[in-house]
């Protein structure tokens, strides 16, 4: 069994989870269609919209928001199950987040 990875709980490390969490997103049809779907964006805005905080904040809720996806990508990235939580709070709008 692999080691689970440690990542300083940083406003950066929440910036570079959300962009792993976007690419995890994007490798997957299914995946792509619901998140696209969920955020009303076309495919070609998410490449122009990836460096942004409120963006990637909202990449995070989305996969807040699905156990199943959640859990798919902690295990992908051999991550705690609530490090996705912890860190959204140092994204926009995730101060009031509880874990």
């Amino acid at each position: 069994m692999s080691r689970i990875v440690k990542m300083p709980i940083s406003a950066q490390s929440a910036e570079t989870l959300a962009l792993a969490a976007l690419g995890f997103i994007l490798t997957d049809d299914d995946r792509l269609m619901a998140f696209l779907g969920a955020t009303g964006l076309g495919a070609d805005e998410i490449r122009t919209r990836a460096g942004d905080a409120d963006f990637l904040a909202g990449v995070m809720d989305f996969l807040l928001a699905d156990e199943a996806l959640l859990l798919a990508f902690t295990e992908d990235q051999v991550i705690a199950p609530d490090l996705p939580l912890r860190l959204r709070r140092y994204l926009p709008g995730g101060a009031h987040m509880e874990f």
